[in-house]
């Protein structure tokens, strides 16, 4: 197989209900990638796959904090067939692969399909790990809020929603000396048609991480400005290391919620409930933080959507903000 000589899986990396995340090398040249294995043998996992692939390969010019997809391979059993860049712009070849993937029920279930997502490698693990292993820096916040906040507004431009915007999903790259933040996992994103306003489109399958979750998406009903709100719970937790243990992982995770007793309510589903609740932000210490940045996660949390920032107006506000500038020193 051509396929199995291009690359060599080193680790497994990471795992999650629906792929497995390994780190290989490139023979022919021993550069390092990620390698993200989806088996495609039930629809959901179907779906999944297809999602991220749409979203990924939709991006036709790629940005400095967005993961980049060097290449797709599809496998059906034991054939590989690599899906090139010179396809990206044709819909009926990619509608021909997402018609083998459904169609998969059909044929001999034992037989292996995947999508094998080939990715550039991040060699500093994920957002949560990297900034609970180190001491607060408000430097270093700053830089990832502006980061975050230009790779979601690029997104938006290019139509794709995220839908599943958490610490977890946001890896580090340490290539240029600096840290520098990469959007990944698009399993769940959603590519709109066409070439109006993100905000102008609804969603109603409400899908994502709870203690991220907008209002609006446990209802059903909601916009691109899901994606804001999340980003608002990360950059909160991130400047106040507020962080909560994953029920079901044990893991611990920056993120914001609310106490009832000793029952952890995420924001979002709290905020339904009681849409009149003023955040107390910041939680910990009034000195952590600014009033402009509180005024900002204010406004990148708000109940309302409509009241709340787009992706676009947080890029701008993001670079006004004094939390974590440098501060010029007094010559006397």
């Amino acid at each position: 197989m051509a396929t199995e000589a291009k690359y060599s899986i080193i680790r497994e990396v990471g795992r999650g209900s629906y792929g497995v995340v390994y780190e290989a090398i490139v023979n022919q040249t021993r550069s390092k990638v990620a390698v993200k294995r989806m088996h495609c043998n039930v629809p959901e996992n179907v779906e999944l796959a297809l999602q991220e692939f749409w979203a990924l390969q939709s991006i036709q010019r790629q940005h400095e904090n967005v993961i980049q997809l060097e290449e797709c391979i599809l496998q059906n059993g034991q054939v590989f067939q690599p899906i090139n860049h010179r396809y990206r712009k044709s819909d009926s070849h990619l509608l021909l692969i997402e018609t083998c993937l459904k169609g998969r029920r059909c044929m001999d279930p034992k037989s292996a399909c995947f999508l094998w997502f080939v990715m550039e490698f991040c060699d500093g693990g994920n957002m949560n790990e990297y900034l609970l292993s180190r001491s607060p820096d408000a430097q270093l916040n700053n830089s990832f809020m502006r980061q975050l906040s230009s790779a979601v507004a690029f997104l938006h431009r290019n139509q794709i929603v995220h839908r599943d915007l958490k610490s977890d999903n946001i890896l580090i790259s340490h290539r240029r000396g600096s840290p520098i933040v990469k959007v990944a996992d698009f399993g769940l994103s959603k590519v709109c048609q066409g070439k109006g306003n993100v905000n102008q489109h609804r969603f109603s399958s409400a899908c994502g991480s709870n203690f991220y979750m907008a209002p609006e998406v446990w209802e059903g009903h909601y916009t691109a400005k899901a994606d804001i709100f999340a980003l608002g719970i990360i950059f909160w937790a991130m400047v106040e290391r507020i962080t909560f243990r994953d029920g079901d992982t044990e893991k611990e995770l920056l993120g914001t919620y609310i106490c009832q007793g000793k029952e952890l309510i995420p924001l979002g589903e709290a905020l339904l409930e009681n849409p009149n609740m003023k955040l107390q932000i910041p939680l910990k210490n009034k000195k952590s933080m600014p009033d402009d940045l509180c005024k900002l996660l204010r406004d990148m949390l708000t109940f309302n959507p409509k009241e709340r920032l787009d992706a676009f107006q947080l890029e701008v506000r993001i670079r006004q903000i004094s939390y974590g500038k440098k501060r010029q020193r007094c010559v006397s």
